[in-house]
């Protein structure tokens, strides 16, 4: 028999959730649920004190998580926009042309959209697994710079919840600064859905980030990596990078689409490297 403080500790509870609203109520209310299941069931003291601790301490801390303020909102929607507008135009398979085609099997495809301008689309398999692949460009991405020579630099800004962070992107100058330095502020959403991981982002303004001198602040987006296991084969990572971008300034289109799909498989290159080592 639980001592008659338990059922007293579950039905303060319930009243204390009168006095709660939005997910602060939803939290309290799904530990107090399980106060209650405890109390029915009738498990021993040492047992349910211990269950009473965790589930007190998993409501403090959902207690304590700070709620969106509007700013961080509009950037988490900001992402989201970049992620459902990226899959929008990966899903058309209409209209795509072949840009480059590598021995490998790398390629890269292109398509010009009228709300947006001309898209890149790479497509290539990584002989790693997709963990391995996510962790290098999601948890890892600040060290980009390190194995990646078209990077200069990749600097979180701020983190918002746990799939939505604000990046700052310096872009080093191509081979005899045909494309000057670019630099870029974004917004990033990353989502993962069983096998499938989406990596989505877009430009954004973020007032602690001006721009920047001997910097053109181009602009990207909306932009994703879709990451899946090869078919078949669940020790390769199918990758594909949409790749959107207006890199500002007087620059020639065919210097452009030279530079973009030369980039898209550089970095496969480079990334296979990194993720060799």
């Amino acid at each position: 028999m639980l001592p008659a403080t338990f059922k007293l500790c579950a039905a303060i509870s319930y009243r204390h959730l009168r006095n709660m609203t939005g997910l602060r109520r939803q939290a309290a209310v799904a530990i107090s649920q399980e106060l209650s299941k405890l109390a029915c069931r009738g498990t021993g003291p040492s047992t349910w004190i211990n269950q009473v601790r965790r589930r007190s301490s998993l409501l403090s801390s959902r207690l304590e998580e700070k709620p969106f303020s509007e700013m961080e909102m509009s950037y988490i929607k900001q992402g989201e926009e970049a992620l459902q507008k990226s899959l929008s135009i990966l899903g058309d398979q209409d209209g795509w042309k072949t840009e480059t085609v590598v021995e490998n099997g790398d390629k890269v495809l292109s398509k010009v959209l009228p709300d947006v301008g001309k898209v890149f689309r790479l497509e290539v398999v990584v002989d790693q697994p997709l963990d391995a692949v996510y962790s290098e460009l999601v948890d890892n991405m600040e060290q980009m710079g390190d194995w990646n020579p078209n990077v200069k630099e990749v600097k979180i800004l701020q983190k918002i919840g746990k799939d939505t962070v604000i990046t700052h992107e310096k872009a080093a100058a191509t081979p005899g600064n045909i494309v000057g330095p670019r630099d870029f502020v974004s917004v990033r959403c990353s989502k993962r859905r069983g096998s499938t991981c989406v990596l989505a982002g877009m430009s954004t303004k973020y007032g602690a980030m001006p721009e920047q001198e001997g910097f053109v602040r181009a602009e990207n987006g909306p932009t994703c990596m879709i990451l899946r296991p090869l078919h078949g084969a669940p020790s390769q990572t199918k990758l594909i990078w949409l790749l959107s971008i207006d890199l500002k300034g007087w620059l020639p289109k065919t210097i452009i689409n030279q530079v973009l799909s030369r980039t898209q498989v550089d970095f496969a290159n480079h990334l296979r490297e990194r993720l060799a080592r």
